[in-house]
């Protein structure tokens, strides 16, 4: 029995061996991504198939080799044969703990490396793949990958069986590999059947799942590894093979499964819980309950419920149905896979950032400065109509250098827009959302290179934001978005973070500079106009005197006129007059003592330092009425 036991192990390793030929030679024609994988699982199940028939082949002369020197042993009854070395009297025994010792953890080495590099680069190959499967060689790949999958289930599943029932441990690890391979060419050939189906990508998807479970295999190889160093060596005690993988077991004998929760339970509850009918009858009918599960998971998605405020598209077999446009409410389809649905939250009202990345402690500041950075914000070429001049510094003198019509500014800008074309939403574009986030990227670095720094953050603002939503819109519109633009603010317009302090100075400076102007504006028209006033006030006054000393002058000639005739009628009264008249003008601010007698002698004694009121002499006496004169 041992010597077909080693035969069924050459068998799965010849069939492992041609089949994994065959598959890689009939992938590389087909092009197909679940081929690639399912022919790496090949090659690692041909390796694990040959790892397993040489450690037979160990044991196995080990076994005859022990037979001989038993029989020896009987023939001679005792010899100096047997005091030699173990070494030497058992060769094979040796050669097999040798094999054991080194070959088989470096061999499990050698297989985690395999899986997980095998892992690793298959996913990033498919990643990038753009390669299809040919409509004309997909019927014939799909026709070999079901016989490559009938073949190995049948050598796997009796070499599954034979090691059960003789628990041969060697015979476990090809078999279940032989067998988890016979499940993943009938994968793959359920993947290139979907191609086949107007699925283009169900070879993509059967593709990353086997590059998923070949990743899981090493994780598992990778824990059997190091419980392997802190595992107890007991002397004469039969291990498992580190190679012989628990999950390939798994999943290509899932009733290994239901045996082993069966002996759990029984050893928990105390008795033959696995004897039960019940247990029987769920034993017995477990295909059936869970293809009774699977169906009513199935007819589940027929049903497909579309919320308030949202529209959903409505795909057959990958392809958008005529008309499949769904409003909000309950709507029947045909089950998963055949039928998809995708929601879009079309009167939502949805914002995306330009410029920067909403921070949440620097949205919940209540303060926010330009020199203290408080988003991850980038940085826009802005036009700058004032020339700047800055120091060369390389230069030994005091040159200048003219610096180019350019500044840095950043920008913080809310776009808002509103999805009212489903359709063209979904299918138009790739990726609708990220393409109009850069369409609004790039209408913003445009506008801002043509615009001045100074009037983009003062009177500019809400003109450069209506702009910006009509440029945006437009490409939106160029590129079928089916999508429109609400608002479009400027809301967080300041130089870069590093530079905002000198530009504030900057700012403070021009600021300084035009009240000074305006100051010396002002100075100048008060001074203007005050020295208009005081010549136009000069210029009447002079006027004025002139006219006065003109008028005087003429007075005075018709008088010296008018002097003539009254001198030649009456010369002596003319002189008296006159001389009273001067008399009384040169007298004007002069003290008069008047004496009313002309008898008497009189001492008048004046007293030059007593001052006189002035309205005590003047007195005004009126005049008697029986004084005046009739």
């Amino acid at each position: 029995m041992e010597r077909n036991i080693q035969k069924n192990g050459l068998v799965n390793l010849v069939a492992a061996v041609v089949i994994f030929i065959a598959t890689f030679v009939l992938t590389s024609y087909v092009r197909s991504l679940a081929g690639q994988s399912a022919s790496i699982f090949l090659g690692l199940a041909a390796l694990v198939a040959f790892a397993s028939w040489f450690q037979m082949r160990l044991e196995e002369n080990e076994r005859l080799e022990k037979l001989e020197l038993d029989e020896l042993a009987r023939a001679k009854g005792g010899s100096a044969l047997f005091d030699a070395k173990e070494s030497e009297v058992f060769p094979a025994r040796r050669a097999r703990e040798q094999f054991e010792k080194f070959f088989v953890p470096g061999f499990a080495v050698l297989l985690l490396l395999l899986e997980a590099g095998g892992a690793w680069l298959l996913w990033r190959w498919i990643a990038k793949a753009t390669t299809v499967i040919a409509p004309d060689r997909a019927m014939p790949a799909l026709s070999l990958f079901a016989i490559f999958a009938l073949l190995l289930f049948l050598f796997g599943r009796f070499s599954v069986t034979m090691a059960r029932l003789e628990n041969h441990r060697l015979l476990r690890p090809s078999a279940s590999f032989i067998l988890l391979g016979a499940y993943i060419c009938f994968a793959t050939a359920l993947g290139i059947a979907g191609v086949q189906a107007e699925f283009p990508k169900a070879d993509l998807y059967v593709a990353k799942g086997l590059c998923a479970l070949l990743g899981l295999m090493a994780a598992e190889l990778l824990v059997a590894l190091l419980l392997e160093i802190y595992r107890p060596r007991v002397k004469g005690k039969i291990s498992r093979p580190i190679y012989d993988s628990r999950f390939a077991g798994l999943l290509g004998q899932p009733e290994s499964l239901f045996t082993t929760a069966a002996q759990t339970i029984d050893y928990q509850f105390g008795f033959n819980v696995s004897e039960t009918w019940f247990f029987q009858l769920v034993k017995k009918n477990l295909i059936v309950l869970l293809l009774a599960q699977f169906a009513v998971l199935i007819f589940s998605t027929c049903v497909v419920f579309v919320d308030a405020g949202e529209q959903a598209v409505l795909e057959r077999f990958g392809k958008p149905v005529v008309g499949g446009v769904l409003t909000p409410g309950a709507h029947l389809k045909l089950p998963w896979p055949a039928d998809r649905v995708y929601q879009y939250r079309t009167e939502q009202i949805q914002t995306f950032d330009v410029g920067y990345a909403p921070d949440a402690q620097s949205e919940n500041a209540g303060t926010i400065l330009w020199s203290v950075g408080h988003a991850k914000e980038d940085n826009f070429l802005v036009g700058n109509r004032e020339p700047v001049t800055i120091k060369d510094e390389n230069a030994d003198t005091n040159d200048t250098l003219k610096a180019p019509p350019v500044s840095l500014i950043t920008v913080s800008i809310p776009v808002q827009f509103q999805i009212n074309d489903v359709m063209a939403w979904a299918y138009n574009n790739t990726d609708p959302a990220n393409l109009l986030q850069d369409l609004a990227t790039r209408a913003v670095v445009h506008y801002l290179a043509g615009v001045d720094l100074n009037d983009v953050m003062s009177q500019a603002r809400l003109e450069a934001a209506q702009t910006l939503r009509d440029q945006i819109q437009a490409a939106a519109d160029a590129h079928r978005l089916g999508v429109k633009i609400l608002f479009v603010g400027l809301q967080d317009i300041h130089p870069p973070v590093k530079v905002a302090g000198d530009y504030e100075k900057v700012v403070g400076a021009e600021q300084t500079k035009l009240a000074k102007i305006l100051d010396a504006r002002a100075d100048a028209i008060r001074t203007n106009a005050l020295a208009g006033a005081l010549a136009f006030t000069t210029t009447n006054i002079a006027s004025a005197t002139r006219q006065r000393l003109e008028v005087q002058a003429l007075a005075r000639a018709a008088l010296f006129t008018n002097q003539i005739p009254a001198f030649a009628a009456a010369p002596s009264v003319y002189r008296q007059r006159a001389y009273f008249q001067t008399f009384a003008a040169a007298t004007a601010n002069s003290r008069k003592y008047i004496l009313l007698v002309t008898n008497t002698d009189d001492v008048v004694i004046f007293d030059l330092e007593d001052k006189i009121r002035e309205d005590l002499l003047n007195l005004n006496v009126p005049s008697s009425p029986n004084n005046q004169s009739p």
